[in-house]
């Protein structure tokens, strides 16, 4: 067998690095099938870090041809031994999107959790929370906070890695990685205009700006910059939001690259209510009558006030023809006042009962992130290996406040209007910090040109610091896979992982209130199969099965890490082209989840809360040949039922919504414009759309968009 085999001989050293979680400089906007972007392999194969001039993926390509996320950074999806998910730039516009959970109901498995999503949008994958602070990344690497709605309109895809990704993330629970990957400056000019309005009244501004300028184009620049006003057709909801964003690129030399992403952005709507899980009455809850999907038990005065501001740097250098190293360092930081209300029905009847609300200032969150990493080649004998050694350390500093709350009567199905309430004083606060510092390894082998290995292991060191206490704890985690490629178009693999998540502090309702728990680790094995087929459509099929430890209720009161639940099932997955006028998203996920152990009697054997058994979607668009820049698109959106607890007292119904679009691109006054109506939930349905610790939302009511787009 050669020294290497020829697969990875072709696969400049530069993308095979980025496999092993160093991606070559700026090829944030990878190519789908027929899409051409710079390659930093090639150069680096030759002793240079690359041209960092990228374009972005072909006109209507609904599949991508990378993946920019974790150890797998600027890998082909067929070489990524895990379930993961693409939504392109072309699908979020096809769509008209603007929010995370708008982007992510194209993935299977992904359900709101907890709140409505007025004001931004907690979410679950597989049943299991996305945390807010870890599992949400920038450029694949940036933890940035989700507690306010992140703008889409400066990125250039959102993808879903699923499952553990403990080794290049550190403490995150196993439901994925959600990463945004942001637009950049390509080899052509971008200067567009976009304006959206929907017939409640809300309406924006969009502008994008991009250039690459300098001795033979080596630097670029995009901006992008959004104002508008915010109204989603609920009962007293008004705000507005602002994003300012800049990607800038600068190749130094043949063997230093640089990179630097900002971005800010603010928030400020009337929050809509949550509704919490009426008492169980002989083991089972009765859920109210579904109020109006207009329905806002809370005052316009009630508002949420968040800002939030992302800095990454980055430098990649080329030390040799088979070495290279790279340096990022990120801070996010996210700042939020909050008038929180929750309210409590009384008579399922009539209605009445009590709306809470808690008025929560000056919260404020800061992640600071460092990484650095060494990857290169090796031999050994005819095994081919591409190693990288890195090491990460992440801050996540945390300082909130709370007011004494405030309760007012309210009716859910007549509300009436609360009585506005000036600012009280706030209470202490209450900061705390996480310190996740770890050290990992990463091989990928090649044992011919169909089979490879990739294994892992990372050492963590954790330490979590309260007012009152103080955890630390090391470990060291595993990854292991086993790939098979029959064919250069399809993939069989095999991957064993563990995780480690943060287990949460005593509530102040149990024996050993304010106890940090100890980390827990968990266990995820998968199975699948991938394939290219027709013009580029990604096919996707996996079983999974996670065990993951879960917290529970002694018989001495106390708050332990003693129960376990477990999440198996099958998924698939396609998207891209079919035909040049028919392409497509679709998703499907039937699962199994339990609780398998624990010492509350009554949960055991049951489904997690907001799991859900099934979920699926189907979304797509046709562009016929005879009517050419005209394209109509249909959306079907499935969420099976899901139990409000683990005790499953009662489950919130299945839904299916249904979205409807159409755009037209052509030329007017000689500029290339894009005009587009949408329509979300076209039905117009009633539904409770999340469920998750003690509370209930209801989505949204049918909204109609109008868009236009002027590219000069």
């Amino acid at each position: 067998m050669p020294f290497f085999p020829a697969r990875f001989r072709r696969a400049p050293l530069a993308a095979a690095i980025a496999l092993l979680g160093v991606p070559p400089v700026l090829a944030q906007d990878a190519p789908a099938a027929g899409a051409a972007t710079a390659s930093a392999a090639t150069a680096a194969t030759a002793g240079t870090l690359g041209d960092v001039t990228v374009s972005s993926e072909r006109l209507g390509s609904f599949g991508s041809g990378t993946v920019q996320v974790g150890t797998f950074r600027d890998q082909n999806p067929l070489d990524v031994p895990l379930t993961n998910n693409v939504i392109t730039r072309e699908v979020i516009d096809a769509q008209g999107q603007r929010t995370l959970y708008g982007a992510l109901r194209n993935t299977a498995g992904v359900t709101r959790s907890q709140l409505s999503g007025s004001a931004y949008d907690n979410i679950a994958i597989r049943g299991i929370l996305v945390e807010n602070r870890g599992n949400y990344r920038l450029n694949g690497s940036l933890p940035i906070v989700n507690l306010i709605d992140v703008p889409l309109e400066n990125k250039e895809r959102v993808e879903v890695l699923k499952g553990a990704s403990s080794l290049y993330y550190g403490f995150v629970p196993p439901s994925g990685i959600v990463n945004f990957v942001t637009k950049r400056a390509g080899a052509q000019p971008v200067t567009s205009f976009a304006t959206s309005v929907n017939q409640y009244g809300a309406a924006d501004v969009h502008a994008d700006i991009g250039r690459r300028f300098g001795e033979g184009d080596a630097m670029g620049l995009r901006i992008n910059a959004v104002t508008g006003r915010e109204d989603s057709g609920i009962r007293n909801f008004s705000g507005d939001r602002q994003l300012l964003s800049g990607a800038f690129d600068w190749k130094v030399s043949s063997r230093l690259n640089l990179r630097l992403d900002a971005e800010y952005y603010r928030k400020d709507v009337s929050e809509q209510a949550g509704i919490t899980l009426p008492a169980a009455v002989a083991g089972r809850i009765t859920l109210p009558r579904l109020p109006d999907n207009r329905t806002n038990l809370a005052g316009e005065w009630q508002r949420y006030k968040a800002d939030a501001a992302n800095l990454l740097a980055r430098a990649d250098f080329a030390l040799t023809d088979d070495w290279s190293a790279i340096v990022e360092l990120g801070r996010a930081r996210n700042h939020r006042d909050r008038r929180f209300s929750q309210f409590g029905l009384a008579n399922p009847v009539t209605g009445a009962g009590t709306l809470t609300v808690s008025q929560q200032d000056g919260q404020s969150y800061q992640n600071d992130n460092l990484r650095t990493e060494l990857a290169g080649r090796v031999a050994t004998g005819p095994v081919a290996h591409e190693i990288t050694v890195g090491f990460t350390r992440n801050e996540r500093a945390q300082d909130s406040r709370n007011s004494p709350t405030l309760s007012f009567p309210q009716n859910l199905y007549t509300p009436v209007d609360i009585p506005f309430v000036p600012r009280t004083a706030a209470n202490a606060s209450t900061p705390s910090a996480i310190v996740d510092r770890g050290l990992y390894l990463f091989d990928r082998i090649a044992l011919s040109e169909q089979w490879q290995v990739m294994a892992g292991l990372r050492r963590s060191d954790y330490s979590s610091t309260t007012p009152t206490t103080r955890y630390e704890a090391q470990k060291t985690s595993p990854t292991v896979s086993l790939m098979w490629k029959p064919t250069a178009r399809t993939s069989v693999y095999a991957s064993y992982i563990q995780g480690l998540e943060e287990s949460g502090t005593a509530p102040a309702t149990r024996a050993n209130a304010g106890e940090l728990l100890p980390p827990s680790v968990n266990k995820q094995i998968e199975f699948g199969a991938k394939a290219e087929v027709a013009q580029g459509v990604l096919l996707q099929a996996a079983y999974f099965d996670v065990k993951r430890p879960s917290t529970t209720v002694d018989a001495a009161n106390r708050f332990v890490l003693g129960g376990e639940s477990r999440y198996k099932g099958l998924e698939f997955a396609a998207s891209g082209e079919i035909t040049r006028q028919f392409a497509l998203v679709a998703s499907a996920l039937a699962m199994d989840p339990k609780i398998v152990r624990t010492a509350v009697a009554a949960e055991l054997g049951r489904i997690p809360e907001n799991a859900p058994r099934t979920t699926w979607s189907l979304f797509g668009e046709y562009r016929p040949d005879a009517l050419p820049g005209l394209a109509f698109n249909a959306g079907y959106y499935y969420t099976g039922k899901r139990p409000v607890n683990n005790a499953n007292q009662a489950f919130i119904d299945g839904v299916g919504l249904v979205s409807l679009g159409a755009r037209w691109r052509t030329r007017l006054a000689g500029r290339q414009t894009t005009l587009q109506v949408n329509v979300d939930n076209a039905a117009d349905k009633n539904y409770w759309n999340s469920t998750g610790n003690g509370l209930l939302g209801v989505g949204a009511p049918r909204t109609v968009r109008l868009a236009a787009k002027v590219d000069f």
